[in-house]
């Protein structure tokens, strides 16, 4: 079967001489593994469609369950990313996040729009790379099937937690004076952070990231969203520990 459609290049691998594989996180059919024959020949259309971090249009051939690409072209390469290593660091890290939680062949619609939005956020310096990164952790986890409990202490049921806290491990806001009930350390939040946990959660699609909070609140707030990832995926990330070394 024959299947045209657009996607996110989250990961490629060279294969063979000339070609590439591609994990591909597309419009219709989920999250792709795709073989882009030809993709490494010098005046290869596929050359530039096929790179990391780009937004293509495929053309993709079906057999078996395999996918092979002949045909693509550029849709927007996020050139911004591309002329800062440290913004292209983090971009690997939202590709490396999104190829962890999305599932093979399922549908993946809000996360897709979340990176195009995120990556686009970031090359064009909307927001900084800090906030870009809390929301697009915070948010992608809770698409995923991750939704913490922010809307009031998880223990008490207090609306307005007292001195409010973060577990990563349990998922939920609690006051300072209770117990959140999971291992591992909780993180401080201040009003600040936990309203914008509380906006990233909820908004409306594209307006995740309209919040503008004080430096040491999104400070706070960068901490856990990221530490809640971590803990829910059980896992570190390679390419978050890179963007570390060189931001």
């Amino acid at each position: 079967m024959f299947l045209t459609t657009r996607g996110l290049v989250l990961r490629s691998v060279r294969y063979k001489e000339a070609d590439r594989i591609l994990t591909v996180l597309t419009q219709d059919a989920g999250k792709l593994t795709v073989k882009a024959r030809g993709a490494l020949r010098k005046g290869s259309k596929m050359a530039a469609a096929s790179q990391d971090l780009c937004w293509s249009e495929f053309t993709l051939f079906g057999n078996r369950g395999k996918w092979t690409a002949d045909e693509g072209s550029t849709l927007e390469q996020f050139l911004g990313l591309r002329e800062d290593i440290s913004q292209l660091a983090l971009g690997a890290y939202f590709a490396e996040l999104l190829d962890t939680v999305c599932p093979e062949e399922q549908p993946a619609g809000p996360a897709l729009q979340l990176a195009l939005n995120a990556l686009y956020a970031l090359s064009r310096g909307i927001y900084g790379p800090e906030h870009v990164k809390a929301v697009f952790e915070l948010r992608l986890m809770s698409l995923e099937g991750f939704q913490p409990e922010v809307e009031a202490c998880g223990v008490c049921g207090r609306p307005d937690p007292d001195g409010p806290m973060f577990s990563p491990a349990s998922g939920m806001v609690h006051c300072a004076g209770c117990a959140p009930g999971a291992e591992g350390p909780s993180v401080a939040l201040d009003g600040d952070a936990l309203a914008a946990m509380r906006h990233i959660v909820a908004a409306a699609p594209k307006k995740e990231f309209s919040f503008h909070i004080p430096e040491g609140s999104l400070e706070r707030l960068g901490r856990a969203a990221e530490l809640f990832a971590r803990y829910q995926l059980d896992r570190n990330f390679y390419s978050l520990d890179y963007w570390k070394s060189v931001k």
